[in-house]
Formats: structure tokens, C-alpha cells, sequence
């Protein structure tokens, strides 16, 4: 792997406490930045997590906040852009299902207004709320974003209709903002495939397996998989915006 000297750096990531959004919150603090862990208020993670990073020598910090609501969302990006003292990197990680089992594309009854409300507003408007928030203290600091997509935005069903449209619409944000903050700041994003992380859908060793074997390379992907596509994202890619790069181990090629 590729080593960015992050030192003098600092990063927010949405999202933090576990999976892909812990993974780029350990390797952009062991590359040597200060990281703003996002995370919801109570979750019981964040201050185990918190605390095993800082136990290790890593320079990390709360950051609470709600990304998919309004008011919350922002107030948490410009609390920790104070307390960072301004903002190099912006991940924008932090996601829903808003459903604890896969509702396939003929399940029209399943998708509820309900359902539609949570996942648009964390997955889309969360993303657009909090680089919009960033966007003053990115520009002074000729900064980076990366916003994690999926799969499931280009050419795979997902979790969800609804999680899929959101998804999409991430990968269309990110060639808007990248155009709204050029020149200094480059956005792109990521879109993972099958990954084993901690996750609200229920995936059964069967299905789990399934995937593997449909993949080209013939694994899942691991959240550090992402966290290093990412840094590349932040700390590389001097040349690089507007761009979404699927990150899935040759899943979605084959399953063409």
C-alpha cells in the first residue's frame, strides 16, 4: 500500500465508529493526520472505538451529529472544523439501508414513505448538507472530499430501490460539487461492492459466499479495501475529480 505523509493534516469522517468509515478514520490518523470521528449521540461504539484509537498514539476526536438531519448535520461539520482548527479532508461515509432486510425491486409495497424520507436524508442530503457546511474551511485549505457511493447507485439492485436511487444520486453530487469547488478542491467518491462490515441488512453466510464466488477475484471486499481507495482519494490524485471508482473485486463485471 501506498503511504501518505498526512502529518499538519486534518479530516472529518461521517460515519466513523465502525466498517469502511473506522478503517479511513485509523489509516488517515496513522498516516499522521487529526481525525473528527463522526458518529451518532449514543452510540455505544464510538467511545470504545475512541478510546482504543487514542490508546494507540492517534491524534482522534468526537465529533456527534445527526448527518441526515438538517439542522444537526451542518452544526457537527462546523463544530469539528473549529475544534480541527480548519479542514484538509472531508469523508463523506455515513449511511442507511433504513431497512433491516433486502426489499427486492418488486416489493413496491415494502417501500414506504417512511422508508424513502430516512434514506434520502441521510444517504443524499446528508452528503450535500455536510460538504456544503465544509465547503468555506475545504477552499481555504485547498482540500479533498470522497463521498462513499455504491454499487448499488450504477448497476446492482442493493439493499433497496430507495437505497439505490440515493446512491445514483451520490455519484451525480459528486460531479456537482466538483464542479461548484474547483478549482481548489477535488471531490470524488468511491463505490463499493460486497463488503464485510457491520451492517443493518441481514446477509447470510449462504449469500455471503455467493458474492465471494461471483466476484473476479473471488473475496469480498474489507473495509480497509476502501479506506486505502480513499487515501489514495485525499493524500494522491493530484489530477483526479469528479470521478466515482468502483471498488467491488470484479463483482459487477461478472455478474454482467
Amino acid at each position: 500500500m501506498i503511504r501518505y505523509d498526512l502529518h499538519g493534516k486534518r479530516a472529518l469522517v461521517t460515519g466513523g465508529a465502525s466498517g469502511i468509515g473506522l478503517a479511513t478514520v485509523r489509516m488517515l490518523a496513522e498516516a499522521g493526520a487529526r481525525v473528527a470521528v463522526n458518529h451518532l449521540r449514543g452510540d455505544a461504539r464510538a467511545d470504545a472505538v475512541l478510546e482504543e484509537l487514542r490508546g494507540t498514539g492517534l491524534d482522534v476526536l468526537p465529533a456527534p451529529g445527526d448527518v441526515g438531519d438538517a439542522v444537526d448535520g451542518p452544526r457537527m461539520v462546523e463544530q469539528a472544523v473549529a475544534e480541527l482548527g480548519g479542514l484538509d479532508f472531508l469523508v463523506n461515509n455515513a449511511g442507511t439501508p433504513g431497512t433491516s432486510s433486502l426489499i427486492p425491486p418488486a416489493a413496491l409495497d415494502r417501500m414506504t414513505e417512511d422508508l424513502w424520507q430516512t434514506v434520502l436524508q441521510v444517504n443524499l442530503l446528508g452528503v450535500f448538507r455536510c460538504s456544503k457546511a465544509a465547503a468555506p474551511a475545504l477552499m481555504a485549505a485547498g482540500g479533498a472530499v470522497v463521498n462513499v457511493a455504491s454499487i448499488a447507485g450504477i448497476d446492482s439492485p442493493g439493499s433497496s430501490m430507495a437505497y439505490g436511487a440515493t446512491k445514483a444520486g451520490v455519484i451525480s453530487l459528486t460531479k456537482n460539487l466538483a464542479r461548484a469547488l474547483a478549482p481548489g478542491v477535488r471531490v470524488n467518491a468511491v463505490a463499493p461492492g460486497a463488503v464485510d462490515s457491520p451492517w443493518m441488512v441481514e446477509w447470510t453466510e449462504a449469500r455471503k459466499q455467493a458474492s465471494a464466488e461471483k466476484a473476479l477475484l473471488k473475496r469480498r471486499c474489507q473495509p480497509g479495501d476502501l479506506a486505502e481507495v480513499i487515501l489514495f482519494f485525499l493524500g494522491g490524485a493530484g489530477m483526479v475529480t469528479g470521478q466515482t471508482l468502483v471498488v467491488d473485486g470484479g463483482l459487477t463485471l461478472e455478474a454482467r
